[in-house]
């Protein structure tokens, strides 16, 4: 073979088995896949669905401003009691609510609460709802700190939940009424709405159970909700008052209600 012919033989055979290296190199890149045979191309993934984020859970927001209305609205009345829970006298209230089926707010002491927790956990149990009503009672609070009043609101909040087995306390009432913008911030803050009332029983005064009765029946135009006490020394002039003052209520066209937490 000529010098020319052969060198254009050795380019043929090579441009032909570069040919072949080149159909093996593709065939090669493509697996088995899943059936085991060649050239079938693999199943492709798709990429795994990112879960979504849990939605934050957010504390319920609540105004500043002091509660008075109630929360059913109309002739409604909000029956509130201050400063226990008391072994003696709580019980007794909860006994006279219970016999006319009526709900109220207790608003405990923090300690206390600690102290008594079966009372705490009996008021839930009946369908009546919690306040803080501070650690100490201390009706010159709005004279102090910020961080006191902080101390007192928020350390009385854990000890009362505490004792309820976790059940929140819906409202803060300040000992006295000596609410500040600070206590009621730090109240509705934490979810508690700051809690006043419109008839003052002057039932801590022990003025006699026909004085209790009288004010409720003379104040009650004032606004629905209505103070009584169950801690503080002697409360067996209000619930004797409790006894007349319900019925009373209920044959005067009044149902009983809780205080507004949010606004509509």
């Amino acid at each position: 073979m000529g010098q020319g012919r052969y060198a254009a033989h050795i380019a043929v055979v090579a441009s032909a088995v570069g040919l072949s290296a080149a159909v093996w190199g593709a065939t090669a890149l493509i697996d088995h896949g899943a059936s085991g045979r060649l050239g079938e191309a693999p199943a492709v993934e798709a990429p795994a669905a990112k879960p979504e984020a849990p939605a934050p859970v957010r504390p319920v927001q609540v105004p500043r401003g002091i509660a008075h209305a109630a929360e059913a609205g109309g002739t409604a009345v909000n029956i509130t009691i201050d400063d226990g829970p008391d072994p003696r006298w709580t019980p007794q209230v909860l006994d006279v609510l219970k016999q006319y089926d009526v709900k109220a707010v207790f608003c405990m002491i923090g300690p206390q609460a600690r102290q008594h927790p079966d009372l705490v956990k009996r008021v839930v149990a009946e369908g009546h709802r919690l306040c803080d009503h501070t650690m100490t009672h201390d009706t010159a609070m709005d004279k102090k700190s910020v961080a006191y009043q902080e101390r007192q609101i928020l350390e009385a909040k854990e000890l009362i939940e505490e004792a309820a087995g976790g059940v929140e306390v819906a409202y803060y009432r300040a000992p006295g009424g000596a609410f500040t913008p600070d206590s009621r911030r730090i109240a509705a803050a934490a979810g508690m709405r700051p809690l006043g009332w419109n008839v003052d029983t002057k039932d801590f005064e022990r003025p006699g159970t026909a004085s209790i009765v009288g004010t409720v029946k003379n104040e009650l135009p004032n606004g629905p909700t209505i103070l009584f006490h169950d801690g503080g020394g002697d409360r067996s002039q209000t619930v004797a008052a409790l006894r007349q003052v319900v019925p009373w209520l209920k044959q005067h066209g009044h149902s009983f209600s809780f205080p507004v937490r949010t606004t509509p």
